[in-house]
């Protein structure tokens, strides 16, 4: 059989595989039904079943020997070689690691905490934390938002070791270690740019955060060193908590996130109004609690989920996961189905991003927001302050998030509640609660629902300095402009994965990707 005919069967068999994976996620993560769950494993034993096939997997590597390929041809069949590489095992392993893993999405997406006989949405939790000023009751809303690990942490546990025992079938010495180097990456240089990110930023970070504390301290009548984890706005310290002038809630309050959405998009030649038609954007019981964005086919078809509420974190979130479909709708259908995705996920975590941390952009806020002169010079050098706390913040959890991933694959049977806590207050710098001693860390649904993934979003964030300044300084001073707009979709979206993502980005901005960029904006 040529290569041609080869890539076209395959081609055609992922297109098939890849759309019952989606279309029962999609039902799974909205309706929270059990039996969409099980829909789910079932869908991901067959794509995994169908990439155990060993002859296939020698077929592609016989290929990937040929002089006389394309590059084309070469990006499919090293597409297709990490995929049989990582699923040469049993059917029943296979079958067994889907299924755990469905169960544990089902566990997360319908598990409810109760307070004093109350149960706690998500919302609920992220509203209590923001707004309330009542200690116990902020006590209470954090430790049932922890409650979930609890749950899950020995199903949870039980996939890592089987998901180790898969990586170690195929050769390596655990998952973590099999999953960097399928997603084409150097654990290596990765630890140790996102080191040096914690040692460049150290004292930036602990100045902003030292004033932090003390605002924090003084609104609730204490000192530093009694502040705890419940004290900050976000379950997992991941985001900056508003102060009186930075909280833009206010603005929000009477806005259709929607419309502003697509009017952003709109503005740059992105639009993507048409995909709200299909995506299901406003909270009910037994949906996912949180958000995501969702090609269902590579045709079209993109779907997001949120829960929105009219504040500022849901207009973030509209716009970072409307930023990953626009990624995804304008990608180059004519490419072939195994190349019609982003170069990597680094680079659509880098697009949602860019557009997600929009909401304190002045320019953002003049022409979507139509707030004046007067307003943003007024709000400027606080949002601008702001936002580098945010983002040395969020670095910070990223960070302290992989390197713990990085252990639980190594060494799942180590004390890793207290591995947590470690990192937690190395890196992070926050208090843990004393003689507590829970699966902490099982909470946060990523180690189930996208193992070894995490990296990505500071690889993204470090891609997103890096384009954001390239087009501050080579394309157009105002960002939303359809130049802007049509530079993304022709150069960053359109070539889907027809280039490794560092030379994708290479050819985007004239060089591969430098942290340096996102050092010079936040440390």
């Amino acid at each position: 059989m040529t290569v041609q005919q080869f890539l076209k069967d395959q081609n055609l068999m992922v297109d098939k595989l890849y759309r019952n994976i989606t279309d029962a996620s999609w039902m799974a993560q909205t309706t929270g039904e059990k039996e969409w769950a099980d829909k789910v494993g079932e869908a991901q034993t067959e794509f995994r079943t169908y990439f155990s096939n060993s002859e296939l997997f020698n077929a592609v590597q016989n290929y990937l020997r040929e002089s006389e390929l394309t590059a084309i041809e070469t990006r499919q069949l090293e597409a297709l070689q990490s995929q049989f590489k990582e699923n040469q095992l049993p059917k029943e392993s296979l079958q067994e690691l889907s299924q755990l893993s469905a169960e544990l999405n089902h566990m997360f997406n319908t598990y409810e905490p109760e307070v004093n006989g109350k149960k706690l949405s998500a919302n609920d939790v992220r509203n209590i934390l923001l707004n309330s000023e009542d200690l116990q009751e902020r006590e209470d809303a954090w430790k049932a938002s922890k409650e979930v690990g609890q749950v899950v942490e020995e199903k949870l546990l039980t996939l890592v070791m089987k998901r180790n025992e898969a990586a170690k079938a195929v050769g390596y010495n655990n998952y973590h270690e099999m999953s960097f180097e399928n997603q084409e990456l150097d654990r290596e240089e990765i630890f140790a740019i996102f080191q040096k990110l914690v040692d460049l930023s150290n004292d930036t970070y602990r100045q902003l955060k030292s004033d932090l504390d003390e605002q924090l301290a003084a609104k609730f009548g204490m000192d530093v060193s009694d502040l705890r984890p419940w004290h900050y706005v976000d379950p997992f310290f991941q985001e900056a908590p508003a102060s009186e002038e930075t909280n833009l809630d206010p603005y929000f309050k009477n806005e259709d996130l929607e419309k502003l959405t697509a009017d952003t998009f709109a503005a740059m030649n992105i639009p993507i109004e048409d995909l709200y038609a299909k995506s299901d954007l406003n909270p009910r019981p037994g949906k996912n609690p949180t958000a995501f964005c969702m090609d269902m086919d590579r045709e079209g078809d993109t779907r997001v989920l949120c829960n929105n509420q009219p504040n500022s974190y849901w207009m973030g979130t509209m716009l970072h996961e409307f930023g990953h479909a626009a990624y995804f709708k304008y990608l180059d259908t004519k490419l072939p189905y195994v190349l019609r995705a982003p170069a990597h996920t680094l680079t659509t975590e880098a697009i949602a991003m860019l557009f997600g941390k929009m909401t304190e952009n002045r320019e953002w806020l003049a022409t979507f927001l139509k707030l004046d002169n007067k307003q943003l010079d007024t709000l400027a050098p606080a949002l601008e302050k702001y936002e580098q706390l945010k983002m040395l913040i969020s670095a910070r959890w990223i960070i302290t998030f992989v390197f713990f991933e990085k252990e639980l694959y190594e060494n799942p049977d180590q004390d890793l509640n207290a591995l947590w806590w470690k990192l937690v207050s190395d890196i992070q710098l926050i208090n843990a609660p004393e003689d507590r001693n829970l699966p902490d860390w099982a909470a946060k649904i990523h180690f189930t629902l996208a193992p070894v993934y995490y990296q990505n979003y500071l690889l993204g964030e470090l891609t997103s300095a890096q384009l954001h300044q390239y087009i501050k300084t080579d394309l157009s001073e105002q960002f939303f402009t359809p130049t802007v707009g049509n530079f993304l979709r022709e150069e960053f979206f359109k070539p889907g994965s027809k280039y490794h993502w560092n030379e994708k980005i290479e050819k985007v901005t004239g060089q591969p990707l430098n942290p340096q960029y996102f050092v010079d904006a936040y440390c």
